[in-house]
């Protein structure tokens, strides 16, 4: 009975064949030990295997709720930040800084040349030079031999799961860092009221930080394509964003003046963006594909496109004739000298750091800050 228990649970979890096999010969044998018919003399069915005690009403009622029943739990399903449009890709040939050139203006006006007059020579303006590099990030975990034998319900296919999910983690949190760092917010600060403010999130204050982008200019002062398209914000204005982006009058002033700028951003929610209510920060930010103005860069190692799960080579050699004289084992063996099987997750970026004066801000002329501290 509990065999057959046992089989429909594994196939409505869709265990693998020979785990099912595995478990029809693990129940077969229980039954001839307690009946003490024994299959073959030593080995699985040998007699130093054969139960010493009948098992009881008690026992089989652990063996229901314990055994049989048991299955994980799914863990916490956590936030993600889709921080992709923020960020330009790049990727680096190694561990050494790069350089890149961003040219921050076009050349000079022409000039009214009276009859006869001598034409004035222009100038260039030069690139700026922009350095970064990418960092290894790493972690390793430790799992014992017997724990990963002993593992009957796909514990540790959760936790390379959860790996993966440790990595992008790290990395969302590091993207957010490049805006919310003290250097960054400081920088935007400091360049007034084209670059940041103080209030809190409204359909007025997004007018603002709108009105802000239209009049950015480049280094020689010429006006320049810069457009409000993401509104990044604190996980407690989700609903603050969903009203001001459905209604069709302004929400927070009582009269007829229509909401003009309901569809001209798309919100992204910054979950791991520190902050207690009712003072809580949001940014705005251009899209860099469509203005060429790229407010932060994220750079992996040629390669290096996703992290990257990697076990550590068992360092036991067989010298049984079963395997053979200096036959190598199976990697869940571990190592020689505790039996631990050693995983390790790592992943590869970095981006712009100017830690005096830019802070990760590639170009400020991308970016708009509010402390939402004010009314």
């Amino acid at each position: 009975m509990l065999a057959d228990i046992r089989q429909l649970q594994l196939e409505k979890h869709k265990a693998p064949a020979d785990r099912v096999l595995t478990m029809k010969e693990m129940y077969h044998f229980f039954d001839n030990a307690l009946s003490g018919v024994m299959l073959n003399e030593g080995g699985f069915d040998g007699p130093e295997t054969k139960l010493q005690e009948v098992m009881t009403s008690a026992d089989f009622t652990y063996a229901i709720t314990e055994f049989v029943q048991r299955q994980m739990v799914p863990g916490y399903q956590v936030k993600g930040f889709a921080f992709e449009p923020l960020v330009k890709p790049d990727t680096t040939p190694n561990f050494l800084p790069v350089n890149r050139y961003q040219k921050r203006a076009g050349v000079d006006n022409l000039e009214y040349v009276t009859e006869k007059g001598e034409t004035r020579p222009g100038y260039v303006q030069d690139a700026v030079k922009r350095q970064y590099q990418v960092y290894r990030w790493a972690k390793q975990f430790d799992f014992s031999m017997e724990a990963l034998v002993n593992d009957d319900l796909g514990y540790f296919n959760d936790q390379a799961r959860d790996m993966g999910l440790a990595a992008r983690r790290t990395l969302e949190e590091y993207v957010s860092r490049m805006y919310t760092n003290a250097v960054s917010v400081l920088r935007l600060t400091n360049l007034g009221a084209l670059y940041s403010q103080n209030g809190r999130l409204t359909s007025s204050r997004i007018s603002e930080c709108r009105m802000a982008f239209n009049q950015r200019v480049d280094a020689r002062n010429v006006p320049i394509r810069a457009r409000l398209k993401y509104l990044v914000h604190h996980a407690g204005l989700v609903d603050t964003v969903r009203v001001i982006r459905q209604s069709e009058l302004i929400p927070e002033l009582a009269t007829n003046a229509r909401n003009v700028i309901a569809g001209d951003f798309e919100p992204i929610e910054d979950p791991h963006m520190a902050g207690t209510a009712p003072n809580l920060r949001w940014w705005g930010f251009v899209d860099w594909k469509e203005s060429n103005i790229v407010p932060f860069v994220l750079a992996r190692r040629q390669g290096m496109p996703a992290p990257m799960i990697l076990r550590k080579r068992s360092d036991i050699e067989s010298i049984t004739s079963l395997l053979g004289s200096g036959g190598s084992v199976p990697p869940i063996m571990g190592d020689f000298a505790t039996g631990n099987v050693v995983v390790k997750v790592e992943d590869q970026w970095g981006t712009y750091i100017d830690t005096t004066t830019e802070g990760n801000l590639f170009d400020y002329r991308g970016a708009y800050y509010s402390a939402g501290t004010a009314q």
